[in-house]
Order: C-alpha cells, then sequence, then structure tokens
C-alpha cells in the first residue's frame, strides 16, 4: 500500500512538472521511482520511470527537434497519467499498467518525422534506467530481462559508467580517520 500511495504521488508530480516543462523535476521523479521499482520490480514503476526520464529529454529537446503539437501531446499524455493515477486509487493494477502503456504508446506519436527519435530515446531511458536498477543490487540478467534490453547493452553502458566499481565495504582506519578530522577542524 505504501507503494501504491509512492506511485500516486510521483504521477501527482510527473504531471504538475510536464506542465511546467521542469526538465529538472522530472529527472528527479524518474530517479526517485527507479528506487520503488529496485524493490518492487513491477512493470508499472519501471515503465513511468523510464517514460519520466523519456519526457525529461523531450522537453528539454523540444525546441531543437521543433515539436509542434506539444501542448496537445504533454496534456494527453497527463489525460492517461490522471486516469492511472485514479486506477491505483481504486486499487485497479490492470487498469494502471493499461493507462501506462497507452501514455506510452503516445509518446511516439509525436510526428511521423520524430518516431525514431523518440524510440531511439525511449531504448536509452531504458537502458539508463537499467543501469540504474543494476546498481540497486538486482542482477544483471533480470534488469535486462524486466527492462526489455540486452544483457550487452546494459553491461556495455554500466561500463561506461563505472557502475559496480564501488567497492562500499572499504572505510579508512581510525588513525586516518582522526588526523582527517583534526585537519577538518584545524
Amino acid at each position: 500500500m505504501v507503494e501504491i500511495q509512492h506511485t500516486i504521488g510521483v504521477l501527482e508530480e510527473v504531471r504538475d512538472a510536464l506542465s511546467k516543462e521542469d526538465v529538472l523535476k522530472l529527472n528527479e521523479l524518474s530517479n526517485r521511482t527507479i528506487h520503488a521499482a529496485s524493490s518492487l520490480q513491477d512493470t508499472g514503476s519501471i515503465t513511468i520511470a523510464v517514460m519520466v526520464y523519456a519526457l525529461s529529454k523531450l522537453v528539454e529537446r523540444r525546441e531543437a527537434l521543433n515539436i509542434k503539437n506539444w501542448p496537445q501531446l504533454a496534456k494527453k499524455i497527463n489525460s492517461f497519467f490522471t486516469l492511472a493515477e485514479k486506477s491505483l486509487k481504486e486499487n485497479n493494477l490492470a487498469k494502471f499498467e493499461k493507462y501506462i502503456m497507452q501514455a506510452r504508446k503516445t509518446m511516439s506519436m509525436i510526428s511521423p518525422e520524430l518516431k525514431q527519435y523518440v524510440q531511439d530515446v525511449m531504448r536509452k531511458a531504458s537502458i539508463n534506467k537499467a543501469s540504474k536498477i543494476y546498481e540497486h543490487g538486482i542482477s544483471m540478467g533480470h534488469t535486462a530481462k524486466i527492462l526489455g534490453i540486452t544483457e550487452w547493452e546494459l553491461a556495455s553502458y554500466s561500463g561506461q559508467t563505472q557502475v559496480g566499481d564501488v567497492n562500499l565495504s572499504i572505510t579508512l582506519d581510525a588513525q586516518k580517520r582522526a588526523k582527517m578530522a583534526l585537519e577538518f577542524f584545524s
């Protein structure tokens, strides 16, 4: 139930950020959703994270891409998010996923000239978000499977970002920490 409330809150904030064309907020919401998606591993949360990231890229580049029907498109996507949110409040997960998928399909209807670009953005968003899920400790194979990408794509991207290279168990010994504290406070 907590995760449903989280997703409802995210959808509300996404609608607001999309209306305001707030790229930074959309990015932040996408990252926040990945945390929930990593624990739940449900398609709805993962799809939202990918879509919101892709939307942030489209909003960021909409002037350069010359997207003429952007206000209508954003309004239509927001209406699907509203319906998805309502479905969650009614605890109807099947409808929720249906509306999320309709919103995703609507994104590719920007214009025939930009269809390939939007597909590329969605693909790259999937790979980007897969690396974030992988960072949260989900296996590479499982992460690739739930996002519909290949392990090769995920490994290649993760290798560039150096995901997994961080050893969180290494700490400084007590003498070095004390020395750093003394230097900091002197």
